[in-house]
């Protein structure tokens, strides 16, 4: 891999270390609880996970299908083991010359694992949020994601996939800036927790 394939592939292996620690609170009684993306509960959730895993896993060949997947039974044992086939196909991974193509659009490779860092991680502490773990994303990943966070997620995206950048108090730490950034507000734990107003696929294009 070249140095920022390989740099981005290290964000996403710290991602996915966090985010398989929060699905151990995961039950059978808790996927219909809400979660921070709105109109979503738990299972839902769950369920976008797997399939962005899949596409993520899919690009490390150089190209994602755009056609819709079946619909699956979300199990957090099969997330786990997509989460071990992903990091471990973009470890091995030598992308064809050029972009990893998603339909008819192109992305670099790094800039493709980055996202998949990005998606995995805020999708982590959306899980964190539905189960009352709430385990703060780890600063150093925070600080690592809320740069590119910034690069991808433009004017745009507002509405159709992120609600608006919250405000920030002054001094907040960054993975309260992460969040901001996505849309989401970490809350009392007393309160509610306010997430994007909508989510899309990495089929549709670059998943929130």
């Amino acid at each position: 891999m070249d140095g920022a394939l390989d740099g981005a592939v290290e964000l996403l292996d710290r991602s996915l270390a966090y985010t398989r620690v929060v699905l151990a609170d995961v039950r059978p009684d808790l996927l219909h609880r809400p979660t921070p993306c709105s109109g979503w509960d738990l299972g839902q959730l769950l369920a976008h996970m797997e399939d962005a895993l899949d596409a993520f896993t899919e690009a490390a060949a150089g190209r994602v299908a755009v056609d819709p997947v079946p619909p699956t039974t979300t199990r957090v044992e099969a997330l786990r083991e997509k989460a071990c086939a992903l990091l471990g196909a973009w470890t091995a991974a030598r992308p064809a010359n050029g972009p990893v193509r998603i339909g008819h659009l192109g992305l670099d490779a790094p800039l493709l694992v980055a996202t998949a860092a990005l998606e995995i991680t805020v999708h982590g502490w959306d899980v964190a949020q539905a189960t009352g773990r709430r385990s703060p994303v780890p600063d150093d990943l925070a600080r690592g994601l809320l740069p590119l966070a910034r690069h991808v997620i433009d004017p745009a995206d507002r509405g159709p996939r992120f609600a608006g950048p919250r405000p920030l108090s002054a001094g907040a730490r960054p993975d309260v800036q992460l969040l901001a950034w996505t849309g989401r507000e970490p809350a009392h734990p007393t309160e509610p927790v306010r997430g994007n107003s909508g989510e899309a696929t990495m089929r549709g294009g670059l998943a929130s």
